[in-house]
């Protein structure tokens, strides 16, 4: 499927789910569904002090991730997409799982405060194409906007 169908079908999941742990949960289901490579796809939702893991699909994840720390930290601080081709190279990478080999992590702000972020890891390096991370970066828009009704 290609990004549009992909995000027409996205919009129709998400619009269904009857609250925010449903709509997480099947957000990171349906993104483990989608692509194919990646062994952990989940959300580390901001508790007014520092991230703690959401729904997720994949291992068992580190459980609190301070702002500013491991890939998913940097992006909620520097308030932008972070995308980490070899988390071996990157020095403030937080190995939760050892085989994780590349990184794509997308803040969440809504009404612009800081509500999370999106954090998906392959087992193979330089995963994340620009075609790829624009997807997910649409993805979180549109999961924004059905958070935000």
């Amino acid at each position: 499927m290609k990004n549009k169908e992909l995000l027409e079908s996205a919009q129709a999941l998400l619009e269904t789910q009857p609250n925010r742990i449903a709509l997480l949960a099947n957000a990171t289901a349906f993104i483990n569904d989608s692509f194919d490579r990646l062994n952990w796809v989940g959300f580390y939702l901001f508790d007014g002090t520092e991230l703690t893991v959401g729904p997720f699909q994949g291992k068992v994840a580190c459980s609190n991730i301070p702002i500013g720390k491991g890939v998913c930290g940097e992006a909620a601080l520097y308030k932008k997409t972070m995308v980490v081709d070899d988390v071996l190279q990157h020095d403030n990478h937080i190995a939760c799982d050892a085989n994780s080999r590349s990184e794509v992590v997308i803040p969440i702000f809504i009404h612009d405060k800081l509500f999370g972020v999106l954090d998906i890891d392959s087992p193979v390096t330089n995963r994340f194409d620009k075609e790829i991370v624009a997807f997910f970066e649409q993805f979180v828009d549109l999961l924004v906007k059905t958070i935000d009704i």
